[in-house]
């Protein structure tokens, strides 16, 4: 099924009219930093967010002017956390492209991280609505306290679902749940409407980064990562932490601090991924996935009332759930 064009179906003029305007705000003439900006521009991806905030937008009223610029203000805070991420995981690729940092360098990076930064507070401004500007800046302080606590937690011996599940609310979910609000916020929702919105973006994005954590699992060259990535970087996730905490494998709870500790190597990694496979962790990750998916699946048969729209998010949750990339 080709969920993309059910998503875009009900926003097909609206989500050109973002492309137009976040291109034109990722344009600079200067040397350098133009290449560095179209450098950036070139590995767009498929727009998700962005058109979540539109859907939800139209949804509750219609797109406007703050809508937009809330979009481009909040995909640019995404594209500057990304640069800055490349360089502090001292990344060489980002979506099959060399990143910022390998092609210049950090200082490069850094610099045209806090560019981008600046251009999303520019254009959230633009929106001339407060309590938007409000949750753009506090959903910045949510991103970085997010990688902060992914650091630290690399140094907690503790292999815990609790924390997994802080690290990527505050991460990847903070960010659907900021696109879902600010989207509700930008056509007039009222608090409590914004506020459910909110809950299904986080949902989203929880399985979002669920999904994303299962493939690391497995070997693809579409997803551009080899199996174990995570734990290569000193991070456990979802379906490790089930097999860990659910069997009495010493053997395996000693090479989980390996990884912990960063003494790792690929093939102690491969045998933890196949331990997790064996123990169920796959499984479990997905029945997790599937829980959160049926809470979402609540928000749209409650508030959604337009059957286009209704189409276009159902198809946005099971892409969602259901891709391979």
């Amino acid at each position: 099924m080709d969920y993309l064009s059910l998503i875009k179906q009900p926003i097909s003029a609206e989500i050109a009219d973002f492309i137009e305007l976040f291109n034109q705000s990722l344009t600079h003439e200067d040397g350098m930093l133009g290449q560095a900006l179209e450098h950036i521009r070139k590995r767009a991806g498929k727009r998700m967010r962005p058109m979540l905030i539109l859907l939800i937008a139209k949804n509750f009223g219609k797109i406007n002017s703050a809508t937009q610029h809330a979009a481009v203000g909040l995909e640019l805070l995404h594209t500057a956390s990304l640069v800055h991420d490349d360089v502090v995981d001292e990344s060489e690729e980002r979506r099959g492209q060399a990143s910022v940092n390998a092609t210049y360098d950090n200082k490069v990076a850094v610099l045209v991280g806090d560019f981008i930064l600046s251009t999303a507070l520019l254009n959230v401004a633009k929106t001339g609505n407060q309590r938007i500007v409000e949750y753009l800046a506090e959903l910045g302080r949510t991103l970085s306290n997010g990688e902060i606590l992914q650091l630290t937690n690399i140094q907690n011996q503790d292999f815990s679902e609790e924390v997994y599940y802080q690290v990527i609310k505050q991460k990847t979910a903070a960010l659907f749940e900021a696109c879902a609000g600010i989207g509700a916020l930008s056509s007039g929702a009222d608090e409590q409407l914004v506020k459910e919105a909110m809950r299904f973006g986080q949902n989203l994005g929880i399985i979002f980064q669920i999904r994303d954590d299962i493939f690391d699992y497995y070997d693809s060259p579409e997803i551009g990562k080899p199996t174990g990535n995570d734990m290569a970087e000193g991070k456990l996730t979802l379906p490790v932490l089930y097999a860990l905490n659910n069997s009495s494998f010493e053997s395996m709870i000693n090479l989980a601090r390996k990884v912990k500790s960063g003494d790792v190597n690929p093939d102690e990694i491969a045998v933890l991924v196949e331990f997790a496979k064996q123990q169920g962790g796959i499984e479990y990750a997905e029945k997790c996935m599937w829980e959160f998916h049926r809470e979402a699946e609540e928000f749209i048969e409650k508030r959604v009332g337009d059957p286009e729209i209704q189409t276009a998010l159902n198809a946005y949750l099971d892409y969602v759930i259901k891709r391979t990339i």
